[in-house]
């Protein structure tokens, strides 16, 4: 699952360092990649906070009037005998005045989301983004978590732009405060084998974010936060990982959050779960490989392979997406689909939407018939695995019907010309898109929906159908177009050749930053008091976004081509079939 990360404080965007940084300790990274000097920003001497640990010392940035806490440890680096450990809590005070100026490296990660930036095992590391002017007020707070299929991504990438959201809420008089978190990805987040449930260091790339959320209750206050009201918010793997949260340790309520925000992602994972069975032979060649194999206590003999040696091992096509979350007993308790069946969940209200046309990102190309469709589904290699013996039956829920794969107004047509060949069959490919969107993200977005709405727990569901440029017509509306809108990122920081993007607003018509800025808005209406409508200003053709409802479920429809209106409800029906099929199967699925 491919996603990314940004801030919008960095003028450009530094040269990676190909095997890492040398650890840097906690004294700020002073001229490390261009900074505060680079940016034009000031510091005026008066943006300082008192935290458990020490001073810290951010700085003002005139353009938005804003004030900056960059690269905050919220635990100790997880280096050395750190390394493949739960995260451990700063157990020491710093060392005079914390100088929060510069973005800290990104975590170790593999993939395009790293181009461009420096990465470091030494990652753990927050920043905090708050308006001036309400020194004496206790804000709302939002706390971004990146995606990127938890192999890359980090809280420095120029595309996720905590300045905007934030000068929206002011603008409309519901200030919030937004705050981004760094977890350790790939293997160095997510490795499993039985050597490693034994030691209990499981899913430490999630604990790396629970232990932020921790250290944020205990001191967001510092920084004009209320700990009392934040809201968790992610896209792509950042919402699967707002999902697993909100059902960590089978549901317990630890007071971290008040409400959720879960773009593309859902309580329900993405993937089917793997086992430390499956995990077992990729532990084991890492081991051969790192000539850890006669140590008496493999887990603890990686912890002293040099960087760059593990590294290498790491970064091929072997074990960049190799590792993902496991169903540990512990952080995730068990399969979280029997969790939202039986309401064990943390019962606060969430936004959760997906894009019309997910599976256009995730779906495989070449089908050309029904039984390629059939065997994608229930390959090893897809990331959903449906059991060969359910295939027949995945077909009946799913015919090859063009207008039964398309949403109501979908921009994404039935027939296509200039459609490429390696696509495959064009009705064929509509089928399997629709199929592996639902499987994905859609259904899982809908059976959340109706889980919450069943506890009687608000809940709000969007549809985004709104093609950025530089999208191929005949994808649609795939995975991750919808970011660029929240953040109102009109001018496309971090959408460049680098990247191969390009600005999601080039040449479009102003209904694109019309709609960027009501999307803004009412996630940040949303963080503030829990409404995403009740603020002034509000786009006076846009419907309102509806309540879920079991009796009548809607959605609300983002679309920068609705002529006069922007958003819209619809009612949440469309392959209904097909979506309980995915629905009723998900121990089926693994999830």
């Amino acid at each position: 699952m491919k996603s990314y990360l940004a801030t919008a404080l960095l003028a450009s965007v530094a040269t990676a360092a190909p095997n890492g940084p040398p650890h840097h300790g906690w004294q700020g990274w002073e001229g490390y990649h261009g900074g505060k000097g680079a940016s034009g920003n000031t510091y005026n001497g008066g943006s300082t906070v008192s935290v458990k640990n020490g001073t810290i010392e951010g700085y003002y940035q005139p353009t938005y009037d804003q004030q900056y806490f960059l690269g905050i440890p919220f635990a100790q680096p997880p280096v050395d005998e750190l390394r493949f450990r739960n995260p451990q809590s700063i157990n020491s005070t710093f060392d005079g005045a914390y100088q929060a100026m510069e973005y800290a490296p990104e975590c170790v990660g593999y993939g395009g989301d790293q181009l461009g930036y420096p990465v470091s095992e030494d990652c753990l590391y927050l920043n905090v983004v708050r308006p001036a002017g309400y020194e004496n007020e206790s804000l709302p707070v939002g706390v971004w978590i990146h995606g990127g299929g938890l192999e890359m991504g980090g809280t420095r990438d120029l595309r996720y732009n905590l300045s905007f959201i934030v000068d929206n809420s002011v603008q409309m008089g519901k200030p919030i405060i937004g705050v981004s978190i760094a977890y350790r990805l790939s293997a160095w987040g997510f490795l499993a084998s039985e050597e490693v449930m034994g030691s209990g260091n499981t899913n430490i790339g999630l604990r790396d974010q629970r232990l932020a959320l921790h250290w944020l209750n205990e001191n967001i206050g510092a920084f004009g936060g209320d700990s009392d009201k934040v809201t968790i918010w992610g896209e792509s793997a950042g919402a699967a990982s707002v999902g697993w949260h909100l059902t960590a340790y089978n549901g317990r309520d630890d007071g971290l959050f008040r409400a959720g925000i879960m773009e593309s992602g859902n309580p329900v994972s993405y993937s089917s779960y793997k086992t430390n069975v499956e995990y077992q032979p990729a532990y084991d060649e890492i081991v051969n490989q790192t000539g850890c194999a006669l140590s008496l206590d493999t887990l603890d003999c990686l912890r002293q392979v040099p960087y760059e040696d593990i590294n290498a091992i790491f970064n091929t096509t072997d074990y960049q997406s190799l590792f993902s979350p496991i169903v540990d007993g512990d952080f995730i308790a068990r399969y979280t689909s029997i969790q939202l069946a039986e309401g064990a969940f943390v019962h606060v209200p969430i936004i959760d939407g997906a894009n019309t046309d997910e599976g256009t990102s995730f779906g495989p190309r070449g089908i050309n018939n029904t039984q390629d469709f059939i065997d994608a589904a229930t390959s090893n290699t897809s990331q959903v695995i449906l059991p060969s013996q359910f295939g027949q039956s995945l077909t009946d829920a799913y015919p090859l019907t063009c207008d039964y794969f398309i949403p109501p107004e979908s921009t994404l047509p039935c027939n296509f010309s200039s459609f490429p060949a390696s696509y495959g069959d064009p009705e064929q490919y509509r089928r399997s898109s629709a199929y592996f969107g639902d499987v994905v993200m859609i259904a899982n977005r809908r059976g959340a929906c109706e889980a919450w709405t069943a506890a009687g727990v608000p809940a709000y569901s969007y549809r985004f159908d709104t093609t950025p440029a530089g999208v191929p017509y005949y994808e649609g509306v795939p995975h991750f177009q919808e970011v660029s809108f929240v953040f109102d990122n009109v001018d496309g920081l971090g959408y460049n050749a680098l990247h191969g993007t390009v600005n999601p607003f080039a040449n479009e018509s102003s209904s694109y930053t019309q709609l960027a800025e009501l999307m803004s808005k009412s996630w940040a209406s949303f963080i503030y008091d829990l409404d995403p409508n009740g603020f002034a200003g509000r786009y006076e053709g846009a419907d309102a976004w509806p309540v879920y409802s079991l009796e009548e479920p809607q959605n609300i429809v983002w679309d920068g081509n609705a002529t006069g209106t922007l958003a819209y409800a619809e009612p949440d029906t469309f392959r209904a079939e097909g979506i309980q099929y995915i629905l009723d199967h998900a121990k089926v699925y693994g999830r």
